[in-house]
């Protein structure tokens, strides 16, 4: 069957001849709108790919595919089917359920993507540490368990194998959700119930990931924590960023708060993150796309946490800027991605000299939101740039590691890493969440 869908064109006079971009993302995303304003300046028609029931009518008015990513297999058929009406150029996956869809869907039209084997390992924390370690990269150990098992059971015979402290958390949850430090069997225990009731509500059960079924235990690792945004060109890895986390990630809970590049590592330790992220990118397959890492840097060495085969999350990428030669202007980390899924070179980009930085505002109260003061007065120090309140009044605030958005973003940009954090860290002074206890569902 041939669909016949209008795309999102921008007001473009005619449709870009090189075929569209098809942009997948989940109707909860927050970066799709950036992605839109990004493929403008490209000029190439885009059409989204998403997570909505397929028995509405194109209920938000978007022209999107409806698209089931929990069955990729099925999604990819879809998107190949499409493309009879509506030629693609290139795909953009976001978030981390999309991935999986866009190498299969890629592979099939002859797409430049990661492989389907690459997006499927990245996808489940199980899948992606057993291949890290068979290439003997340093990773944590670790240990998966059945999700329904009595963890008093689990601790019978003694300590778990991976020892105390240790880190409990799901296989395909992102953003540090349902990310548990453990240091006793007490702590254990409760850590395993409480991911465990996570999994099982119903907003994570109607992923229908395989990966839910289970719980990963792992041993914990010290150290300075970094987060790394770099593509991959044709099997060749680019680092674009390395961005601190000044906040000590210690546990119980690992809801991230703030991330400030250019890093203030030493070159040296740099190029160990840099090195260990290629050995960690060979080792997943990962061939061409974006890739989010996460990195511990401790005595003993660089430790992969997380690498996944997406850009960074939520509006983050806002706090980074590229330069290059074949442009008279900056670059969003969005129009890099959406030139490098068109398979344009864009091997000279790189970050721009000013420090730059974003806080990812946390949820210090459960409870529904009322109001939001003292952003004006945020908004008016020296170095901040932008605060965007995603949350809504009305809206319910949920702290970590059961929670799963941040109710804002504030970004600061200046000369140098020290000046930025702490403009961040003023302007969140400057804020105040009022909110009323949520009333308990019986």
């Amino acid at each position: 069957m041939t669909h016949v869908r209008e795309e999102i064109s921008f007001g473009l006079s005619e449709r870009g001849k090189r075929g569209s971009l098809l942009l997948l993302t989940t109707t909860t995303g927050y970066q799709t709108r950036q992605f839109v304003e990004a493929a403008q300046k490209t000029g190439v028609s885009v059409v989204l790919g998403s997570d909505r029931c397929h028995r509405l009518a194109d209920p938000w008015r978007d022209g999107a595919l409806p698209l089931k990513f929990e069955n990729p297999d099925e999604s990819a058929a879809k998107i190949v089917d499409f493309t009879r009406g509506v030629p693609l150029a290139g795909i953009v996956a976001l978030g981390d359920c999309t991935p999986p869809t866009a190498a299969r869907a890629a592979r099939a039209l002859g797409l430049p993507f990661h492989s389907p084997h690459a997006a499927d390992t990245c996808r489940d924390k199980y899948l992606s540490r057993c291949r890290l370690a068979e290439a003997g990269l340093k990773i944590p150990a670790f240990i998966r368990y059945p999700g329904d098992a009595n963890p008093r059971d689990l601790l019978s015979s003694g300590s778990p194998p991976v020892g105390y402290p240790c880190v409990l958390k799901p296989l395909a949850l992102s953003a540090s959700r349902g990310v548990i430090r453990a240091d006793n069997p007490e702590q254990f225990i409760r850590a395993f119930d409480r991911i465990r009731k996570l999994l099982s509500s119903p907003e994570v059960r109607v992923s229908r990931q395989p990966a839910h079924c289970f719980i990963q235990v792992e041993e914990y690792i010290e150290g300075e924590e970094f987060a790394i945004e770099a593509v991959v060109e044709h099997g060749r890895l680019r680092l674009l960023a390395i961005f601190d986390k000044p906040d000590p990630l210690e546990g119980p809970t690992f809801a991230e708060t703030i991330y400030v590049t250019p890093s203030r590592l030493s070159l040296a330790a740099q190029q160990k993150i840099a090195d260990t992220l290629a050995g960690a990118a060979w080792a997943l397959g990962l061939d061409h796309g974006p890739v989010h890492a996460e990195v511990r840097l401790n005595a003993r060495g660089a430790w992969i946490l997380e690498v996944a085969a997406r850009p960074i999350g939520g509006l983050c990428a806002r706090a980074l800027r590229l330069q290059s030669a074949k442009f008279d202007r900056s670059l969003t980390l969005e129009e890099l991605l959406i030139r490098l899924a068109l398979d344009e070179d864009v091997h000279d980009a790189e970050r721009e000299a000013a420090a730059s930085g974003v806080m990812m505002i946390p949820v210090l109260e459960e409870g529904i939101l009322e109001r939001v003061e003292g952003v004006e007065e945020a908004k008016a120090l020296a170095g901040i740039e932008e605060i965007i309140l995603t949350s809504r009044p009305a809206d319910k605030l949920v702290p970590w590691p059961e929670g799963s958005s941040y109710p804002g973003f504030i970004f600061a940009r200046g000369d140098s890493p020290e000046f930025v954090e702490q403009a961040l860290r003023q302007a969140q002074a400057q804020l105040r969440f009022v909110v009323t206890p949520a009333l308990a569902v019986i």
